[in-house]
């Protein structure tokens, strides 16, 4: 009995740890009609205004599965409700996107109505051009008598002739797994576009050479998502086998005319270890799809592309995100590096990638059961300010949640991120049933930045962190003269470099930030400040 209580207890203080250190606005967008595979998409020239959507579990009188929110004041309230069209039953796997003008879309799997679930036959398109409040059946595509599934949609925002076009890429089976399909059918990747606003699509391109099984596991072609280059070049990366139950990979192939044309082969990147599709406790389903994005900014990393991904390469009881980059338009790619920064042992899954096109920013978000007991998860977002060269992870969930027996948590989580604006959405568990959520975050990690007063300082400062010794959060403050790029950096006792937790354009004034040392072991610490030619460092302690 003893031992009971203690164990007991012993769970509360370590939930309890995670309640203090939240850091962010946590919002939940709904609870109806248990609400999972989640996607969310601001509006780049509007950032108060964005739209979200689900799979669902409302079953109306044409089987509805795809649930709409939208927000016009940053994702802090939310409205929303069930899509219906004259075309075809919404039914699932959701993705938004948004144009240049502004319109949303709305793209999932569809049945004509009456078919039998899952008899997803074609894709249906749904536009708004009021911030998500009112919809229109749109279009659809697909129908050549096939299963489509799974679509990942992607507009062209570059100044290149082919600028607002819609691109789309899935997966597509001969015959599904669950509807009767055998060993004799086959998935592959197709590819589509529109270049009048989703009123009509091109005809079917298939872009992948190898095709895949039916079963929906790791030897099916899946999880293809696009992107758009600089130059309006098309990236888009899937996985799948290279040789059917033993070797996997993630698939690269690229168009530069627009989508007319394609490499004649797709390109192995790199090897994902087990496949795409693998067991986490207590979760129903999970995958580590790849996420292909691309670098569109002014800055220093413009025309990168990045592939984030996950798998269980260090074993069944150590998934960990990854990602791999591109600095050459997809002809050469570097090794992989481990997103996730915690000591080995943990499960992070569910990944989705996201680059703020005015920054050129990375932001990862992902479920990560680091500081927890077992069938519990937190979710993380992941930052790189130096094009996928480092990240730092930061808790972006106020609570943890359980994982219960086959949670619904289904596919992906998702993530936007627009001139520091960032909101992730993701699926939790509540007294079995699901919820969505979101975090308000506008200025990453530095949250805890505070202005102290209005005059000027005259000079450079870095001032002693206090408390010292701490653990595991303590504050730093610090005085600039003049606006520049300030870094703050924490090195260990070899001088190797720990943590950069400020990288930011900052003006005048003086600073107080917190430094939260969660994952970071007991030791004596420097810290730097560097801001124009000025730099300082001083000593602290982290004691647990």
């Amino acid at each position: 009995m003893i031992k009971k209580i203690a164990t007991v207890a012993l769970l509360i203080i370590l939930l309890s740890a995670n309640f203090i250190f939240s850091q962010y606005q946590n919002v939940m967008i709904s609870n109806q009609y248990y609400p999972n595979e989640v996607t969310i998409m601001i509006n780049p020239k509007n950032i108060n205004q964005i739209v979200a959507g689900s799979n669902i579990g409302y079953y109306g009188s044409d089987t509805s599965l795809s649930g709409y929110y939208y927000s016009s004041n940053g994702g802090l309230n939310w409205s929303g409700g069930v899509l219906h069209s004259t075309l075809a039953s919404p039914s699932g796997d959701p993705v938004v996107i948004v144009d240049t003008a502004g319109n949303f879309y709305f793209i999932q799997n569809a049945n004509y109505h009456g078919f039998v679930l899952p008899c997803f036959d074609r894709h249906l398109v749904m536009k708004t051009g009021n911030g998500g409040a009112n919809w229109t059946s749109a279009s659809t595509y697909g129908l050549d008598g096939k299963f489509q599934d799974k679509p990942w949609g992607c507009v062209d925002w570059s100044n290149s002739i082919w600028r607002n076009n819609i691109y789309i890429t899935w997966t597509e089976f001969s015959k599904y797994y669950y509807s009767g399909g055998g060993p004799s059918d086959s998935s592959i990747i197709l590819f589509t576009k529109s270049i009048d606003g989703g009123l009509n699509w091109s005809q079917l391109v298939r872009i992948s050479k190898r095709k895949g099984d039916a079963y929906d596991a790791s030897n099916t072609m899946e999880g293809a998502v696009p992107c758009t280059g600089p130059n309006g070049e098309i990236y888009v990366s899937w996985s799948g086998p290279v040789i059917w139950n033993s070797q996997y990979a993630i698939f690269f192939n690229k168009s530069t005319d627009g989508g007319n044309s394609w490499l004649d082969s797709e390109r192995v990147v790199t090897s994902q270890s087990g496949g795409w599709n693998f067991n986490i406790s207590g979760v129903f389903r999970c995958n580590g799809f790849p996420v292909t994005c691309c670098d569109l900014s002014n800055g220093p990393y413009s025309g990168n592309i990045y592939i984030n991904f996950s798998d269980q390469r260090n074993g069944m009881t150590d998934t960990d995100i990854w990602i791999i980059k591109s600095t050459n338009g997809g002809t050469n790619w570097s090794q992989v590096k481990r997103v996730n920064n915690d000591p080995p042992g943990k499960q992070q899954f569910f990944n989705w990638m996201a680059v703020d096109q005015t920054t050129g920013y990375l932001y990862i978000v992902f479920y990560d059961e680091r500081n927890l007991p077992a069938y519990y998860a937190d979710v993380y977002i992941a930052r790189s300010t130096d094009g996928g060269e480092t990240f730092r992870n930061i808790k972006i969930s106020s609570t943890p949640f359980f994982l219960i027996t086959n949670s619904l948590l289904c596919d992906y989580i998702n993530i936007s991120a627009i001139n520091g604006h960032i909101r992730p959405i993701w699926t939790r568990v509540e007294n079995s049933t699901t919820s969505i959520y979101t975090a308000i975050i506008d200025t990453f990690y530095n949250i805890g930045i505070k202005k102290i007063g209005e005059n000027i300082p005259s000079s450079y400062s870095l001032k002693q962190n206090y408390p010292n010794p701490f653990n595991p959060n303590t504050k730093i403050g610090f005085n600039i003269s003049k606006p520049g790029d300030a870094e703050i950096e924490v090195f260990d006792i070899t001088g190797k470099l720990i943590s950069t937790f400020v990288r930011e354009y900052l003006n005048s004034g003086s600073y107080e930030i917190n430094f939260d040392a969660s994952d970071i072991s007991t030791g004596i610490y420097f810290y730097r400040l560097k801001i124009n030619s000025f730099i300082e460092t001083k000593k602290m302690i982290i004691l647990k």
